[in-house]
This record gives C-alpha cells, structure tokens and sequence, in this order.
C-alpha cells in the first residue's frame, strides 16, 4: 500500500490528458444543456441557400445538404446522444448488477444459472440481439436504447459478480452475518455501496462503447430517426454529400463521436486505475 501511494507523484496523479478530457466533456454538456441558447439556428432550420456551404462566419462548421447549419444540429444533437447511453447504463447496471450480486452472494446453483445465463447472452451477437427486438418492437431510440440496456447486462452482471466475490470474502461481511443481519440488507447497505466505486469506474469507460452503440443503430436506421439531429443519423445523413466533395456534413459528428467516445475511455481508465490503487 506505501509502495503504491508513494509512486504516485503530482503529475502521475493528475495526467494532462484526463484533465483536457474532463475539460472537455464538460464543455460539450454545457453545450449541449444551452444548445437553444447559444446555436446560431434551429437545427431543423432549411436553408436551400446554403447547401453544403463551407466553414464561414454564418455557419461555423458549414452547413449539410439541406442548408441546415452543422454547429446548430451536432450541439442538439449532443442531448440524445449523451442522454442515450446514461439511460442504456441505467437499465443494464440496475439488471447486471442485482444478477451479480445475487450470483456472489448465493453461489451454488444460483451463481451457475446466472453464470450460463450470462454466457449464453454473450454467445448471441448483441448487434443481432438489439435488431430482434427492433424487428419485434419497431424502430426508435426508446427501443434501441432499451434494447442496447438489455444486451449490456451480461456484461455488467459478470463485472459485478467477479468484484462481489472477492467482497463477500471481506471480514465485514462475516461481522454483519454475526449481528443477525440479513443478507438482503447487508447487500443493499454494504455490499453494493463499497462495490459502487469500482462498478462507476467501469461503467465510464462503458458509456463511450455504449454512445457508439447507439450512433451505429442510428447510421443503420434502426435508432433515431429524422429529423432528429442524432450524431449516428446525422453521419449517415451527410454520407451523400461525399459524392459531391462536401465532407464537413459526416466529419463534423463523426469527429464529434470520436472525441467524445476517446475522452470517456481516458477518463474511465483513469478512474479504475485510482480505485484499483486505493484498493490494494
């Protein structure tokens, strides 16, 4: 434990990069929480005048094939795009994590139903899963993202199951069974709380695979769809453009989604770098 804390020095503990990541994605949350505020246009605004129009002072990133202002769409688009992956996390953290909590804390035959449950959804393709139940339930970003919430259980659930365990062998957890406490309260007030630091940490560096996720069934036609300015919809929207040498309407939030997606993975692996420091 000394050894580790002491090989952390000022500038290992706080990396330049993390800090512009965090700089960073705070700048596109208050962006995006102020879009109608600060957008030069409305997203959906037609201007056939502008067509493909260059970076300019009137359109600072350009304009698509419908005139509509680029900087205008991808600061809305930002809000579904951002909101989506915290709703899919939420669903598949609520589901993974009471799975592999109950898979730990039981183990037996429990901990095995969970155990192949878990491995037969990963033997499924979760691209194919999601479009079963867009072909079931329709199209739309509540069933994609209720669709991704779901595909991304098994692999919280397996996280959660594998940090639980060695949790579970932690003296606290006898000192409570001793005191008559219950194994759903001793769950529900200790387990999963000194559990949530190192769950947190992984679920950062999911939400950047989760916005992927989502942008790809958007591109795909199966997540948002028009006129929503969606960073996956917007990509393929702006595909025709290339034909015509316009690229500024599928670079603007592919670069968008690239930046975003890397500054998460920084973050989160910083994240579970620190806690899994504190933690040894």
């Amino acid at each position: 434990m000394t050894t580790a804390v002491a090989t952390l020095s000022p500038k290992t503990a706080r990396p330049l990069g993390y800090w512009l990541a965090t700089a960073f994605l705070v700048l596109v949350v208050v962006a995006a929480a102020l879009a109608p505020l600060v957008t030069p246009y409305d997203p959906d605004a037609v201007d056939f005048a502008a067509t493909l129009a260059p970076v300019s002072p009137e359109h600072l990133l350009g304009a698509d094939q419908s005139g509509r202002d680029l900087l205008s769409r991808v600061l809305h688009g930002a809000r579904t795009s951002l909101i989506g992956p915290l709703v899919l996390l939420a669903i598949a953290s609520a589901l993974g994590v009471a799975l592999g909590t109950l898979a730990a804390w039981h183990r037996g035959w429990v901990d095995a139903v969970v155990s192949r449950l878990t491995d037969v959804m990963y033997a499924f393709p979760g691209l194919l899963f999601v479009v079963l139940i867009v072909a079931v339930f329709g199209n739309g970003m509540t069933t994609a993202v209720v669709a991704l919430g779901l595909a991304y259980t098994p692999t919280i659930a397996k996280y959660t199951r594998s940090v639980a365990l060695g949790e579970c062998g932690k003296p606290y957890i006898d000192a409570y069974r001793v005191q008559g406490m219950g194994g759903f309260t001793i769950c529900v007030r200790h387990l999963v709380p000194n559990m949530a630091r190192s769950i947190v940490g992984y679920l950062v560096v999911l939400f950047g695979e989760g916005l992927m996720s989502l942008a790809t069934l958007s591109f795909l036609g199966f997540g948002a769809q028009p006129p929503s300015s969606d960073w996956g919809l917007m990509v393929k929207e702006g595909q025709p453009a290339i034909v015509q040498g316009a690229f500024l309407p599928v670079l603007v939030p592919g670069a968008a989604i690239a930046l975003v997606v890397v500054s998460f993975n920084v973050i989160g692996v910083r994240l579970a770098d620190r806690m899994g420091v504190r933690g040894t």
